[in-house]
């Protein structure tokens, strides 16, 4: 065979393997009616090509057959009666093989080659073989592949795929099948993208990677903190030290008080310095349970069970612990289940130049654009429920304390109104007294329930008017219930176990600072020796409270990333009664008349604190700092004592002062605080403290 037929061969192979692969495949060559050839036999095994001068078709759908004229008979006569080349009559004898036009292209093309003798029948014999073999081969390879996606698709949630069918039906004369040829190309391209995706979710989900570690520990978070404090209390030599300042919650944490005997209650210290060192520890975990859900709990060192301290003094032997390098307490500070529902909306494009084409940090005014006022971007809802942090915005601690944490339920919302206003509510019920179940516990008929609640909200918001201002202001109400002392049912107690019906009534915590009031209502007996022993006595508040307080901030970041912050807050009693006060209260009075009267009432209900901070707002690397100062100024009874600030004045209200700090990272994770304090007593007899702090600490 020439080299060209060789290369025509090549070509038409090709192209019927594409003509097989990606089409209906339609006859060949048509076949006569009485086609002796018959049909294709079963299994793929091939006949004859030409059988009666035709060829049957591989497959596609059926077509009207298509008959090539029959040979007229050859008379034997001489050469001289044949027609010769180049003759007319030549030209118009009809070929021996001439098929009727078909629909196909490579039909036609191939009928055409053979009636023009480029190929014989057996050359198109051969070509329809390996055409149908590679058919056969593709058909193989596509079975492979699906086998490969369906062996993924569970993995990566594909569709179930349908099998594929077969590239060459065995001919059956009454149907065809259409496969779609898939490139070799396209299959490689089909692999790796596979391939990528089930790697990628391997490493995602680390199915076997020994250096890592499990995917759920992905969604814990540990934290904790520890810092060590030396501390210095100063006590002025003026304070009154005659017996004027009654530990009160030393008092009522105990058994009750004889007021009738010769000896002073237990009492605060005011004229002998203290020096201590004490040391803070904290660690924490939170969980990420999905779908908004989230759990959390941390522990916490402590003197004692205070809402307010977790400073563990070194060495301090009270309440059976402490002293001769004895072990501390632990205790549980947080515990609560919380649920986050968030929306973030696309960041928004930078600010506009202003018109005079300067920038604004240089100095030029920057006035709101319109495009500004766009769609929300943050909005979230918070739920929080067991003991948890403060929900309540506090850029100061004249009514919170900032160790304090809430048991209860709270709820805070932040909606973005405009790109620069984020309004946020909070609100929340927290119960800070539950009554024993059987109290009294020494009688057999038990008391009433005297349960107090917290009923709290805040309103507040987020202002940006400038790109070097920001404001943040809210004003809160909160309501304490049942906070206020009761005088009890008239009674005569015999012993100090004899409880008061209104005994419960009395704070569980408190520092200092607050109006108190007696609550026991004990009558004059021959039992008691008319009044004058066994005066066991409690005490509670001698005012309600429900305090309104505004707080905010004003933050100012043209160096950033230094920044100027000036802080303040305004918190007033909304309860407080001068004149019922007056009549009940044991403390913060003038001084005793010369005819031993007591003073007037001296308290108040009015809190404020005012300051100013300078520097790095958060010590993120080492060598940040920031300094301040701040005064306050918190009357007796403007905010439940048991609640404030720990710290200043050792903690409590009637108190006024100053307060200068500097803080100074040593390293991303540690810093070292160097604080002074100073203050004096409102109401009452005179009581200043100066306070030093040190501290250094690392968290994590």
């Amino acid at each position: 065979m020439s080299s060209s037929r060789l290369s025509v061969r090549r070509y038409l192979v090709r192209i019927l393997s594409t003509s097989i692969c990606a089409s209906a495949v339609v006859p060949l060559f048509a076949a006569a009616s009485g086609d002796a050839a018959g049909p294709l036999p079963a299994g793929g095994a091939h006949r004859p090509l030409f059988a009666a001068n035709s060829v049957p078709p591989i497959t596609g759908d059926p077509e009207p057959a298509q008959v090539l004229p029959a040979p007229a008979p050859v008379a034997k006569t001489d050469a001289a009666a044949m027609p010769k080349a180049g003759d007319p009559a030549a030209k118009e004898e009809p070929s021996l093989t001439k098929a009727a036009p078909s629909e196909s292209v490579t039909i036609n093309l191939i009928n055409r080659l053979v009636e023009r003798g480029v190929l014989t029948k057996e050359d198109a014999v051969g070509l329809i073989q390996q055409a149908e073999a590679d058919a056969v081969a593709a058909r193989a390879q596509t079975e492979v592949t699906q086998q490969i996606v369906n062996s993924v698709a569970p993995l990566l949630a594909i569709p179930p795929q349908a099998p594929p069918t077969a590239d060459i039906a065995p001919y059956s004369g009454q149907s065809s099948v259409r496969v779609t040829y898939i490139p070799e190309s396209v299959k490689a391209q089909m692999r790796d993208q596979i391939k990528a995706e089930v790697m990628a979710q391997a490493r995602n989900e680390r199915w076997a990677d020994p250096r890592t570690v499990p995917e759920w520990t992905t969604r814990i978070r540990l934290f904790g903190d520890v810092r060590t404090r030396y501390e210095g209390l100063y006590y002025d030599d003026g304070n009154d030290n005659t017996g004027a300042f009654p530990n009160f919650n030393a008092i009522n944490a105990g058994a009750p008080f004889d007021v009738s005997g010769t000896i002073f209650s237990p009492q605060l210290n005011v004229d002998q310095d203290r020096a201590r060192v004490r040391l803070r520890a904290r660690l924490g975990v939170e969980a990420n349970l999905g779908e908004g859900f989230s759990i959390g709990l941390r522990l916490a060192t402590g003197d004692s069970n205070s809402p307010v301290s977790t400073n563990q003094s070194f060495g301090l032997a009270n309440a059976g612990q402490g002293g001769n390098f004895s072990k501390y307490a632990i205790w549980l500070d947080r515990g609560y289940l919380r649920y986050e529902l968030a929306e973030k909306a696309p960041p928004q494009p930078p600010p506009p130049v202003p018109p005079d084409g300067k920038d604004s940090r240089a100095g030029s005014k920057e006035v709101a654009a319109p495009r500004e006022f766009v769609q929300a971007r943050d909005r979230k809802l918070v739920i929080s429920l067991g003991r948890f942090d403060n929900p309540f915005y506090t850029p100061t601690d004249i009514v919170w304390d900032d160790d304090l944490n809430f048991d209860g339920v709270a709820a805070n919302v932040h909606y973005q109104i405009v790109r620069c206003f984020t309004p946020f509510l909070s609100v929340g019920a927290f119960p800070y007294f539950n009554t024993n179940l059987n109290f009294a516990t020494n009688r057999p008929d038990k008391f009433a329930s005297t349960d107090k609640w917290l009923y709290a909200g805040q309103l507040g918001f987020d202002w940006k008017p400038h790109q070097d201002f920001k404001v943040k202001l809210a004003g809160g109400y909160y309501v304490f219930d049942r906070v206020v002392g009761k005088l009890s049912t008239p009674y005569t107690p015999l012993h100090a176990e004899d409880a008061g019906d209104t005994d419960n009534t009395r704070p569980a915590f408190a520092q200092k600072g607050n109006t108190y009031r007696p609550l026991r209502n004990i009558v004059p007996t021959a039992d008691n020796n008319f009044g004058t022993t066994n005066q066991f006595q409690y005490f509670g508040l001698a005012t309600p409270f429900r305090v309104l307080s505004i707080a905010g901030q004003i933050d100012y970041n043209r160096w950033e990333p230094f920044q100027i912050t000036a802080f303040g807050e305004f918190a007033q009693n909304l309860a407080w009664d001068r004149n019922s006060i007056e009549r009940i209260a044991i403390n913060n009075r003038g001084a005793i008349s010369v005819a031993g009267t007591p003073g007037l009432y001296e308290g108040g209900n009015t809190a404020w604190l005012a300051g100013l901070r300078v520097g790095n707002p958060l010590l993120a690397k080492r060598w940040d700092w920031n300094v301040g100062f701040n005064y306050r100024h918190v009357e007796s009874d403007a905010v439940v004592d048991g609640f404030t600030d720990s710290t200043f004045a050792g903690g409590g209200t009637n108190v006024q002062g100053y307060t200068f700090f500097g803080r100074l990272a040593l390293s991303a994770n540690v810093a070292l605080l160097l604080r002074w304090m100073s203050s004096n007593e409102i109401a009452g007899p005179p009581f200043s403290t100066d306070i030093l702090q040190v501290d250094v600490g690392g968290k994590f």
